[in-house]
């Protein structure tokens, strides 16, 4: 009978691991971050449209005063989809018994006449617009802000497309950044540094620059960083062009990011024509980057596996995923 070698084999059961890392929606609740629901574009004054959003589902409607409200979007009266509704005014109603609600979400009215009740509420999430997205926080009060680039907006070119959905949690795709050996494996950047040592961390966020050399020989040097657990942002200087370049995603429902692409360029540095060329290349770049990992994404099971001492600053990212606040305000509105 043959002996078992178990020293060679090992024992799988005993595989090292760190602490579980919570889901999105695992216990009811959610990453407390910015998330990006649509394009401001999609929402034209007049307009209610519905999306789903971590558990639930939301309506973004714009009044005649011009501000896009996120709502939880099933009317309390009898749960229809506030989707079918209409704008009127500033305010939105329900198709279905014409019951009325402000922007803060408040019944302001009845169709037949009688006083709404005071649980006539939907959740107001606090939302706002900026690089033509709609943004809603997953919390009562934001502790950070969405990032601005390192210019003035009325300095710069900006420009914003929908990218595609990808089967994992935001916060997977941020893992990216502190993922230093895939940076240098995957998208063969190479390195004109040590590994970065001026990494910053706060209890919202991670940064860090480097210098390299990109794919196609062209000098970089990169600011880039996670916002929350839904937003990769980067500032560089490509070949001795500055660009700016902010990856949002969405979670219209658990286990799914909505990406969203935004470009900068800044207004000296050519003509409209240059500006609009160059930010062809810069999305055609960006895209190059983004595609090669959701082509692994989209077939990932993602574990907290075995690391290496290259994988120092992922390793705290991943503690710093499981120490963030979670919750879920809108949870009784859905």
């Amino acid at each position: 009978m043959a002996t078992i070698n178990k020293s060679v084999i090992g024992n799988p059961t005993m595989r090292a691991q760190g602490p579980a890392i919570p889901k999105e929606g695992q216990d009811g609740l959610f990453t407390q971050s910015w998330f990006p629901i649509c394009m401001s574009s999609e929402i034209p004054a007049g307009t209610v449209k519905g999306y789903g959003f971590l558990d639930g589902r939301v309506v973004v409607y714009r009044g005649e005063d011009g501000v896009a409200n996120v709502l939880s979007a099933f009317c309390p009266h009898l749960g229809t989809d506030l989707q079918s509704g209409a704008v009127v005014g500033s305010e939105l109603r329900c198709a279905f018994h014409h019951w009325t609600y402000d922007g803060q979400g408040r019944c302001t009215k009845t169709a037949i006449g009688d006083p709404a009740p005071p649980t006539a509420r939907l959740y107001k999430y606090v939302s706002q617009e900026k690089f033509g997205v709609i943004w809603a926080f997953n919390g009562e009060d934001p502790f950070y802000d969405i990032p601005d680039f390192p210019y003035p907006e009325d300095e710069l070119i900006i420009r914003t497309v929908e990218n595609v959905e990808n089967p994992v949690d935001p916060w997977v795709q941020c893992a990216n950044t502190p993922d230093i050996q895939h940076i240098k494996s995957l998208h063969n950047i190479k390195f004109t540094q040590e590994d970065p040592d001026d990494i910053v961390w706060t209890d919202h966020s991670i940064s860090y620059t480097f210098k390299g050399i990109h794919t196609d020989g062209s000098p970089i040097d990169n600011a880039i960083g996670v916002h929350g657990t839904s937003l990769y942002y980067q500032s560089t200087v490509y070949n001795g062009v500055w660009f700016g370049f902010i990856n949002p995603m969405g979670l219209p429902r658990p286990g799914v990011s909505k990406n969203y692409l935004i470009l900068a360029a800044r207004k000296d540095m050519g003509t409209p024509e240059q500006i609009e060329q160059f930010l062809d290349f810069v999305e055609q770049l960006e895209r190059g980057v983004v595609s090669e990992d959701l082509e692994i994404m989209n077939s990932m099971k993602f574990r907290h596996g075995t690391l290496t001492r290259a994988d120092r600053t992922l390793a705290q990212f991943f503690d710093y995923i499981r120490n963030y606040p979670r919750a879920n305000p809108a949870a009784p509105f859905n």
